[in-house]
């Protein structure tokens, strides 16, 4: 009789300890995301004499930068730069002086970056990593990922690895980011510096380019997404964002839809659609709330996913793409960039990427650039913060990029207006 008691009240207990696991294991999947800005870091610009291994430009231009070769619109400011980050542009001048654009591969222009970030209170980035180059410049790479862990630590931000897929062979791309991550993590021990992005204990890593349709060589068998994802939740021991298409949750428009997408995205921790280029306005902007933010958002929910909504000042690659317009998406003195910072926060989303930090070449950068058309080289095109004719500081882009962490942080409420003013851009 007293056996038979106790195996009942055994039975009780072990019931009550596994649903108490549960609701544990349930409020852990949705701890809050511990930041709310990132941006994107490409960290690949190069030039000759910066110490690089290949001793070339690169990302700037197509071969010697010139009016015909150069390959980035929006023209950085570099006059924070030490002499150590800054490359003379060959046969460019501004005003008659010497023009200058940086290398990424100086640890003085990523230390000088990330302190910028502090400053304005972005609260890190997501380095951009892509697979198809890792073999032939991981000595390259190792350096920009030495100089960022460094410089996140100086600075107090913090920083996590993004995989671009972009060209993988989907025969050897698993194979390749599996020895990548043991790489980084077990050799070059990223993942301990104390600026590496953690999320309920684990470190984060972002995939990007899932089952994106007709756009590069992106992952899209379903099949092999979810192997991905698997091996860095199991063997990687990893919290996984998605870099996914803006139709991920109605298999529409850039998106595959194969229905087995539907798992393969619903396995993600967080999910970052790709909404550069998407749409050119602020009134397209406030449609997109409709059509994607505001579904996507209660997708997300129901998955037990965080939502990271992809928002961007603006967009121009004429240098890149010469066919294409100059100045395509006008930033509209940072009214663009709001209006979907307010439509994003409004929606449910409490985490956002801006991209990017340091993307000129397709005129996407926030950090600081020239104010004026006559601060950039004389000749040829060059995207600067005065081309939709208004007169703003070199960090108008960093200063917003700052109120949108506040927005999101809950410090400011939601409003139409920009939350930042300046004689030259009165409210």
């Amino acid at each position: 009789m007293h056996l038979e008691l106790w195996k009942r009240w055994f039975l009780l207990l072990t019931c009550v300890t596994l649903s108490l696991s549960y609701v544990h294991a349930q409020e852990l999947s949705r701890k809050p995301f511990p930041v709310t800005v990132l941006v994107g870091y490409q960290g690949w610009f190069r030039c000759p004499g910066d110490g690089s291994p290949r001793n070339t430009w690169s990302h700037w231009s197509r071969g010697v930068p010139s009016e015909k070769t150069i390959t980035v619109d929006l023209y950085p400011d570099t006059n924070e730069l030490p002499a150590g980050s800054r490359c003379a542009l060959p046969g460019m001048t501004v005003q008659g002086k010497q023009a200058f654009v940086f290398s990424s591969f100086a640890r003085s222009t990523v230390e000088t970056h990330f302190a910028w970030m502090k400053e304005y209170g972005i609260d890190g980035a997501l380095l951009q990593r892509f697979i198809g180059e890792i073999d032939r410049s991981r000595a390259e790479g190792d350096v920009i990922v030495q100089n960022v862990v460094a410089s996140a630590e100086d600075q107090h931000r913090v920083f996590a690895i993004e995989y671009d897929l972009s060209g993988s062979n989907p025969n050897t791309v698993l194979q390749r980011l599996q020895a990548d991550w043991q790489y980084l993590t077990q050799d070059r021990h990223i993942t301990q510096s104390s600026a590496y992005l953690r999320w309920d204990g684990r470190p984060v890593v972002s995939i990007w380019g899932l089952g994106l349709a007709g756009e590069g060589n992106h992952i899209t068998n379903p099949a092999l997404a979810e192997a991905i994802i698997d091996w860095f939740h199991e063997s990687g021991h990893a919290k996984v964002i998605g870099g996914t298409p803006a139709g991920w949750s109605s298999l529409s428009g850039d998106s595959e839809t194969d229905p087995r997408w539907r798992n393969v995205y619903a396995k993600l921790d967080a999910v970052q659609p790709w909404t550069v280029g998407r749409y050119s306005s602020p009134a397209q902007a406030d449609h997109w709330k409709q059509t994607h933010l505001q579904p996507d958002v209660a997708t997300a929910k129901k998955n037990g996913q965080v939502y990271m909504p992809v928002i961007f000042p603006g967009f121009s690659w004429h240098n890149l793409n010469r066919t294409s317009p100059e100045n395509q998406i006008p930033r509209l003195g940072g009214r663009f960039l709001w209006r979907q910072a307010v439509d994003s926060y409004s929606a449910g989303a409490r985490v956002v990427k801006i991209a990017m930090f340091d993307e000129v070449n397709e005129g996407t950068a926030i950090f600081k650039a020239a104010p004026s058309r006559a601060q950039a080289p004389d000749g040829g095109f060059w995207l600067t913060l005065d081309a939709d004719g208004e007169r703003l500081p070199n960090d108008w882009y960093l200063k917003l990029a700052g109120s949108i962490g506040k927005l999101f942080r809950g410090e400011i409420p939601p409003s139409q207006e920009l939350p930042i003013y300046s004689a030259a851009h009165p409210n």
